[in-house]
């Protein structure tokens, strides 16, 4: 699919724009974000992902715009589950409410960056080595299969490859300096623990991407179909960790859901090298039929508690 330079251009103008919105005017002050406002900047980065879904369709017709909202499902189900590592990893650093939206932000922005990088080297491996599909269908359904029983995620940031080198190299300071991620004391640079935090985030992302990027390039090999529908699934992270944080027990079964996607997008990469298409409809109404089920058994399906005696 020919896009223009200037297609390109601006839509990352656009997103530039809504990040220093975010960041510089509605986010100027460091705050806790309620679970209302968390929410309404839910709907507002989904109406955004609507809207450009729209485009797409009127730009480069149904097939892309239905490639490009399932890629968009996928990729936003699929970040639940980095929003449970992030509230463990929160909870260990001991991290203000007030300041978790501006590490997010950073985080996120390098988060962008990465999964470009990944995106754009998986897309050309594709191109080049079609058996590869082979490896990435796989490595889904692997990946589904253990989720589906593994136990509860576990964080030890102190054992975290990237803390650990950066200790080597850069002076860390005992205590937290609001929301700011270095210090200068005595003439002398030093990191705060919450850098140490955004250090933490960005790693366990990029641990995330090694999922999701595959899963998404089950559905379509199309740079830009990929690439903004990623984009977008990731500017609504922030907004979907708060409003998660606050209503945690409304997902009690997403993970299962979530196991059975990638086993599923898995499976549909694996069929389509040995020439069998699960048509794009389809696969989106069995990915939304998935979610609906654990969201709805989540609600409806009460937590067994031992009686206190």
């Amino acid at each position: 699919m020919g896009i223009s330079i200037w297609f390109w251009i601006g839509f990352h103008i656009f997103i530039f724009i809504m990040l220093a919105l975010d960041l510089g005017v509605f986010h100027k002050k460091s705050h806790k974000v309620p679970v209302k406002e968390a929410l309404t900047w839910s709907l507002v980065w989904i109406s955004l992902a609507m809207a450009f879904n729209l485009l797409i369709y009127f730009k480069f017709g149904k097939i892309k715009a239905l490639e490009f909202l399932t890629g968009y499902v996928i990729e936003y189900s699929l970040s639940v589950d980095n929003i449970f590592v992030f509230i463990l990893i929160f909870s260990y650093f001991a991290v203000k409410d007030e300041y978790q939206h501006r590490v997010l932000f950073w985080g996120i922005l390098g988060a962008l960056i990465m999964r470009a990088i990944f995106i754009f080297a998986g897309v050309a491996l594709i191109n080049r080595f079609h058996w590869i599909v082979i490896i990435f269908g796989g490595f889904l359904v692997y990946t589904g299969i253990h989720m589906l029983f593994s136990k509860d995620t576990e964080v030890d940031p102190e054992k975290n490859a990237i803390v650990k080198f950066f200790r080597k190299f850069l002076p860390v300071s005992e205590n937290y300096h609001g929301d700011r991620l270095f210090i200068r004391q005595n003439h002398k640079l030093y990191a705060t623990p919450l850098f140490l935090v955004l250090l933490v985030i960005e790693s366990s992302d990029l641990i995330f991407a090694v999922d999701s990027i595959p899963a998404i390039l089950a559905i379509s090999q199309d740079r830009l179909i990929v690439y903004t529908s990623n984009i977008f699934a990731i500017l609504g992270l922030r907004s979907l960790y708060f409003a998660v944080s606050g209503i945690m027990g409304f997902f009690r079964f997403l993970k299962i859901g979530l196991a059975f996607v990638l086993t599923f997008v898995g499976t549909k990469m694996l069929l389509a090298f040995f020439g069998i298409e699960i048509h794009i409809v389809a696969s989106l109404l069995v990915i939304i039929s998935i979610l609906t089920i654990s969201i709805l058994a989540s609600v409806l399906i009460r937590e067994n508690k031992p009686e206190e005696k």
